[in-house]
């Protein structure tokens, strides 16, 4: 009997990722396939590449082009305030949760360009929380850090952000946060004090606190069942007792190992307390 045949593409692309594995240290080897390849075939014809092969040979020697790569391979779409509902929810269930703590230790993994940590420093701004929060923002990509640091976006998103920050229960004028600079917004440095931003990669990297949050929305989806039953044991423990997972819309923890040790808080919203 024969065994099936590889194509020799997937083979190309397996080499890739456990090169730049190996050698770089991103791991990418357990990412959702449909979707990796489409991102991978963009790149080969943007840089007009003439293999996914000649494209490893590139990214193994040129770390400008790794860069681009990285960039390329992640998705970085997000906004502030996304799904207002999930920040009503966090406004109306969590925070009295958190009003119970004398200090507060919120993780935001996968934070991409930093929206929707911005959106959490302003929701716990006006719920009186932020002075005794910690927020930790990490991602993998250190050109996605740079912006979420910065804290400057394109002031054509202001419009659209603002009508999200109203949806989402904002009690206050979002034009406050920022400032208007030609044609970006500057937000305010005082939302900035208390986040560290760093780089933590999901696929690699341990836990290194516990939290009363962790939040990860619309990162699980890119990736395989193995990486994703990863992740979750790492949340799991790095929530403390009664801590609470925020993930996005398209996922949850349904069919995960800790599915019978969190209670949602609200059908739908994709907020969870961790029972013990």
């Amino acid at each position: 009997m024969s065994l099936p045949k590889i194509k020799l593409e997937d083979i190309e692309i397996q080499l890739l990722l456990e090169g730049v594995y190996r050698y770089w240290g991103y791991d990418f080897r357990n990412y959702a396939l449909s979707s990796l390849k489409r991102r991978i075939h963009h790149f080969v014809k943007k840089e007009n590449f003439t293999s996914v092969s000649d494209l490893q040979a590139r990214v193994l020697h040129d770390q400008e082009c790794l860069e681009r790569f990285l960039l390329n391979l992640t998705v970085n779409v997000t906004s502030m305030f996304r799904d207002p509902s999930f920040y009503l929810t966090l406004r109306n269930e969590v925070i009295p949760l958190l009003r119970t703590y004398p200090f507060i230790r919120i993780w935001h993994a996968g934070c991409s360009t930093g929206e929707e940590v911005y959106s959490m420093a302003i929701l716990l701004q006006e719920e009186n929380l932020y002075r005794r929060c910690r927020i930790y923002a990490t991602d993998f990509n250190e050109k996605v850090l740079q912006t979420a640091k910065s804290g400057i976006y394109s002031l054509k998103l202001m419009q659209d952000y603002t009508q999200l920050y109203l949806k989402a229960g904002g009690k206050a004028s979002f034009s406050e946060y920022y400032t208007a600079a030609y044609d970006n917004a500057i937000f305010r440095a005082s939302l900035r004090e208390n986040i560290i931003f760093a780089q933590h990669n999901l696929a690699t990297d341990s836990s290194f606190n516990e939290f009363h949050i962790v939040i990860c929305r619309n990162v699980l989806i890119y990736f395989n069942q193995d990486l994703q039953k990863r992740v979750h044991e790492l949340f799991y423990h790095s929530l403390c007792p009664f801590g609470i997972l925020g993930l996005g819309r398209q996922e949850s923890i349904r069919f995960t190992t800790h599915d019978q040790q969190y209670q949602e808080l609200v059908k739908g919203e994709r907020l969870y307390r961790r029972l013990n």
